[in-house]
């Protein structure tokens, strides 16, 4: 039931552009293997083997961390609504820290310029496999809405206190990895 693909499709991003949230899959060795849910809104495809999404405050930093480490990444899609179906995008990932050269330009070309309060950093994912499975085990959902939560929380902190919490609680992953969060961006620190 299993099909792999060398790129992303037509008929993926089709799938995608449909889909609401998605979720994002990282470890390092000896690390616990972490999973978090992510809104559509924050994710861009750039070309057939690119994927990157614009990442927001959590109240940890694993995916950064485990990427630092190992690099591993996995995307995945599943169908709530219409047809069954899972998407997976396997690859090497990477962190991109905020207000870097590189992320500067990513979120002009891809975002309007438009960063929301508490944007942490850009993670993109160079794809080296696309999955597709069956999906009749994934239960059917109706979307309603996005949360609000995110904004209002954001938004009380201010920058300021966005900053002290990345400081106490984003530096490193709860098994003690290093997540480069606020380090300084190689081309930057050589000039």
């Amino acid at each position: 039931m299993a099909k792999q693909f060398a790129r992303i499709e037509d008929p993926h991003r089709k799938f995608i552009a449909r889909q609401h949230i998605f979720f994002t899959a990282s470890a390092a060795e000896g690390t616990r293997v972490n999973v978090s849910p992510r809104s559509t809104e924050a994710l861009r495809l750039l070309d057939d083997l690119t994927a990157i999404y614009l990442d927001r405050t959590g109240s940890g930093n694993e995916t950064a961390a485990h990427l630092l480490a190992d690099g591993r990444l996995t995307i995945m899609f599943c169908a709530f609504d219409g047809p069954p179906v899972i998407l997976r995008l396997y690859g090497q990932g990477r962190m991109i820290r905020r207000n870097s050269p590189e992320y500067l330009s990513l979120l002009a070309e891809h975002y309007g310029g438009e960063e929301p309060l508490g944007a942490r950093q850009i993670i993109r994912l160079d794809i080296d496999l696309v999955q597709t499975s069956c999906g009749y085990a994934v239960p059917l959902y109706d979307y309603r809405a996005e949360r609000p939560n995110l904004d209002r929380w954001a938004e009380a902190k201010g920058q300021e206190g966005l900053d002290a919490y990345w400081r106490e609680k984003n530096l490193t992953s709860m098994d003690g990895l290093p997540t480069g969060l606020l380090d300084e961006p190689e081309d930057q620190m050589a000039s």
